[in-house]
């Protein structure tokens, strides 16, 4: 039995389709930059499908997205330059909704088409799989604009590895899709006209598992590779805030703002 439901609000668009919530972010104009006022919609938007989730609730794959032509290009910093308390509670929203993806018992996907840096390769990589194209642009590009990629650090050492998570962001810079996948950022590379069948296919695919089976090993994976330490979550989020309000992070940060 097929059930629809939609609903949404200006930055975020929720939809339910037979047991595959999709949970889209809605700020295309701006490449899906992470915004406070994005951050808070799409937490917002994974508490509400959390309470759907199977084994008890309907829900029984999740897929995060982005409208237009970006997965999501990172974090908005712009409006907030001059206001470190709300570039340090933009970092820690952002570590919360990460927890909340990866915590949902239910498998989760990533659409991932475009950019998917920064802030957005971090969603990309919390969820249990990721699928995009090989020119999509993913990475983290924080240290060349003096920032600490703190938050992303964790989820992208569960993905990736300790040594390659190392490597990638005290480099810094970006992949192409076909890079990323070949480092492991992704589990599924396709071209870009399939990527919403190739999405479709492995939700579908994802739905014939034991709701339960599911619920559980999703539980036990997240405590042995440490996704519910919430004291890491907590510190890594302080350093980020810590390191972005610095002197060294702004001044990089202005200059690139104004390149744009």
């Amino acid at each position: 039995m097929t059930m629809n439901h939609t609903a949404h609000t200006d930055l975020v668009l929720t939809s339910i389709d037979d047991g595959v919530a999709t949970i889209t972010l809605n700020r295309g104009d701006k490449a899906n930059a992470l915004n406070r006022e994005l951050i808070s919609a799409l937490g917002a938007a994974i508490d509400a499908i959390a309470a759907r989730c199977a084994p008890s609730g309907d829900v029984r794959v999740v897929v995060i997205a982005g409208n237009g032509k970006a997965f999501c290009a990172g974090m908005d910093l712009r409006g907030v330059m001059d206001d470190p308390v709300a570039m340090g509670d933009m970092l820690r929203d952002l570590s919360r909704a990460s927890r909340a993806l990866r915590r949902l018992p239910v498998p989760t996907i990533a659409r991932v088409q475009g950019a998917a840096v920064g802030g957005g390769c971090g969603l990309m990589v919390v969820t249990d799989f990721a699928v995009t194209h090989p020119e999509s642009k993913v990475g983290y590009p924080e240290v060349d604009l003096g920032i600490c990629p703190a938050v992303v650090a964790p989820w992208l050492i569960k993905k990736i590895g300790a040594g390659r998570a190392r490597a990638m962001l005290l480099a810094g810079g970006t992949l192409t899709g076909q890079q990323g996948f070949d480092a492991g950022l992704a589990t599924h590379l396709c071209p870009l006209a399939e990527l919403d069948a190739t999405v479709a296919q492995l939700a579908a695919r994802l739905r014939t598992g034991g709701p339960n089976a599911l619920a559980v090993t999703k539980r036990w994976l997240n405590e042995l590779d440490g996704s519910n330490e919430d004291a890491v979550l907590d510190r890594a989020a302080e350093l980020s805030a810590q390191i972005i309000a610095g002197a060294e992070a702004q001044e990089r940060l202005r200059k690139a703002f104004a390149g744009r």
